[in-house]
């Protein structure tokens, strides 16, 4: 029970007062998109890659500038500070393939308008503004598909460097949108020029969209941004934030206490605080804490983009691979209740984590730490065939209490878990069910 406390203390000290990102009033028809979300939703985790100048001197990415922290000037002076001199992106992707995540998303371009590849538009990039002088993109989304993961691409729809764009300090606008159409007109030809240069040279398998906040649908013309890159693969997905005209909600660093109303969902989250590389950010999360965190998203039906920022010359660090590794060794672990799962029972049948295979005849029950003793179930009507651990397959046993012939209520169920089995993270119970779940509600009813 006290293990049980702290887990549910620590979700609420990492996730309260922080921001929550859902798709709001979303325009696409989930029927239609169902097909292509299939590996989006059996994937479960991705790993974010925040990468790009602001590595340099460590700070805030982009909005180091933007709220006043530092002068622009300043900022960009960061471009003559990377190098990508130690980049080894097949190290990357061997990283990303040992967490058992399925795909990846790298920042194209961030709020600053440098981008990470050789743009034809005239602005900045890593090519020809930086001393890495190199299109640090192509070889990671080419081991990606060495590597059988999918391909994701962060682009930044607004651009805080171009002339062109309104908004440039948070208490200072170059134009405003109404007043001079034509020069906004300019901004979103450029910016479409340079996602099509994107959607063409990389073919991403998924866009991830950032600051759609800034302007609405129709400003952003994100009907005619859908339909261009579906029109280019008609298989990519596209995240939440187009202004309705995504395909999945992204809470951000929060994890929703209940089930997204919406079919698909994904939560992005730092290891540390932030997403980029800062040398003062040492507030790391635990392996621990970031297994619980995973669990209790997959339970929900979610997935997790787990960030890292790597330095400015390509190195990651440390702690952030240690939490990828071990990780990727509790995934291996316990990969047929966590990968291609469908999400568990509802709160209150347990009190923690728990998933189902596809068929719904197998329940996993997550345990958070060193659980031993007897766990419950409550209102379960089946019977269950076997109880084993995940990872050692050591039987467990059960009995069932209060079940009475004549009553629907189906009882009780206890199960035994002895000292010696429990994961160092979280252990996870295989309960083989004789036909999928059925769930007593308690109100005279079956779930």
């Amino acid at each position: 029970m006290r293990v049980l406390i702290l887990y549910r203390l620590l979700i609420f000290l990492l996730f309260s007062s922080i921001s929550f990102s859902v798709v709001g009033q979303q325009k696409t028809n989930p029927d239609s998109i169902s097909k292509k979300m299939t590996w989006f939703q059996d994937a479960k985790l991705g790993i974010f890659i925040h990468w790009g100048i602001y590595a340099v001197n460590g700070v805030d990415e982009s909005w180091a500038f933007y709220n006043k922290k530092m002068t622009w000037e300043a900022y960009m002076k960061q471009l003559n500070g990377f190098t990508a001199s130690k980049y080894n992106p097949t190290d990357w992707v061997n990283l990303i393939k040992a967490s058992g995540a399925k795909y990846a998303v790298l920042t194209t371009k961030h709020h600053d308008g440098v981008a990470l590849w050789n743009t034809n538009q005239g602005h900045y990039s890593t090519v020809k503004n930086t001393p890495a002088k190199r299109d640090v993109l192509t070889p990671f989304y080419q081991e990606l598909r060495k590597q059988n993961i999918k391909a994701g691409a962060y682009f930044s729809l607004i651009d805080w460097s171009h002339p062109d764009y309104p908004a440039f300090m948070k208490d200072s606008m170059r134009y405003k949108v109404k007043d001079q159409p034509a020069k906004w007109q300019k901004f979103r030809d450029f910016y479409q020029s340079q996602l099509n240069e994107v959607a063409d040279q990389f073919k991403p398998d998924l866009f991830w969209f950032d600051g759609d906040w800034e302007h609405n649908a129709e400003e952003w013309e994100s009907e005619k941004v859908r339909a261009n890159l579906l029109s280019k693969n008609p298989g990519a997905i596209i995240n939440g934030r187009l202004m309705g005209y995504g395909d999945y909600d992204t809470p951000e660093q929060n994890v929703p206490v209940t089930r997204p109303k919406y079919n698909w969902w994904e939560l992005c989250m730092t290891i540390n605080n932030n997403w980029g590389f800062q040398h003062r950010d040492t507030n790391w999360k635990t392996p621990s804490q970031i297994i619980a965190l995973f669990a209790d998203v997959v339970s929900h039906g979610g997935n997790l983009l787990l960030d890292i920022g790597p330095k400015e010359d390509g190195t990651i660090p440390e702690e952030q691979r240690n939490v990828l590794l071990e990780l990727g060794n509790w995934n291996k672990k316990h990969e047929r209740a966590i990968f291609g799962s469908i999400p568990g029972i509802a709160l209150g049948h347990f009190y923690g984590p728990t998933t189902l295979s596809k068929d719904s005849t197998k329940l996993y029950l997550f345990l958070q730490g060193q659980t031993a003793g007897q766990i419950m179930v409550k209102g379960l009507d089946n019977a269950i065939q076997s109880i084993k651990v995940v990872g050692s397959e050591q039987e467990l046993s059960h009995k069932v209490v209060g079940k009475i012939s004549w009553s629907p209520v189906p009882g009780l169920v206890y199960i035994d878990v002895p000292q010696g089995v429990q994961d160092k993270y979280m252990t996870v119970l295989e309960l083989q069910l004789d036909k999928p779940v059925k769930l007593y509600s308690g109100r005279g009813g079956f779930e």
